[in-house]
């Protein structure tokens, strides 16, 4: 099978990045990766959810300047936690000939987590960025997971996932190789 890859940012927007956990360093892990994708000729694909106050046109709803969509990139609306439901990625990921995704955004366990194993479910190879994803800034003392262990647990979990034909890693980003793999 050939190796082609797509990098997907997942809803790098203006009101999650707000409440994100170490949002810059993570819209500069997925800076640099779009700039290394772009030069290699690979698809960077963004994600941008629609709701839940994050209403089209506002300026919430809007990605992130640094990662804005170039013209021409492929943006695809959501209105779920599951990039794939009732959209068109899977059909935009075909007709790219995509067949690993390269997976970054926010919420680590919510959209980052759901999408990433609905890929596998689809039949795509799988790299999670492991400085490429967060959540949000919360208490350590909550219900919810802290944001570092949430984004470990995360990663750790993938590590070890066992998904029959499908390839999955976790990387860093800096160790992303876009570059089709020598024979």
């Amino acid at each position: 099978m050939t190796h082609a890859p797509a990098l997907l940012v997942i809803d790098m927007q203006n009101a999650l990045a707000d409440i994100a956990h170490r949002a810059d360093e993570t819209i500069a892990v997925i800076a640099a990766l779009r700039e290394r994708a772009r030069a290699a000729g690979v698809p960077v694909i963004t994600v941008q959810h629609h709701g839940g106050g994050l209403e089209p046109g506002s300026d919430g709803w809007r990605i992130v300047p640094r990662l804005a969509p170039a013209d021409g990139e492929t943006v695809i609306a959501k209105t779920s936690a599951d990039s794939f439901l009732d959209t068109d990625l899977d059909a935009a990921l075909r007709a790219l000939g995509t067949t690993e995704l390269v997976v970054t955004g926010f919420a680590t366990e919510i959209c980052v987590d759901t999408t990433a194993r609905r890929a596998l479910s689809h039949r795509y190879d799988l790299v999670l960025v492991a400085d490429g994803h967060t959540t949000s800034v919360r208490d350590a003392t909550g219900p919810y997971a802290a944001p570092d262990a949430s984004v470990a647990h995360h990663n750790e979990i993938f590590r070890h996932l066992d998904f029959p034909g499908r390839s999955v890693r976790v990387l860093p980003g800096a160790a992303v190789d876009f570059s089709p793999p020598t024979v």
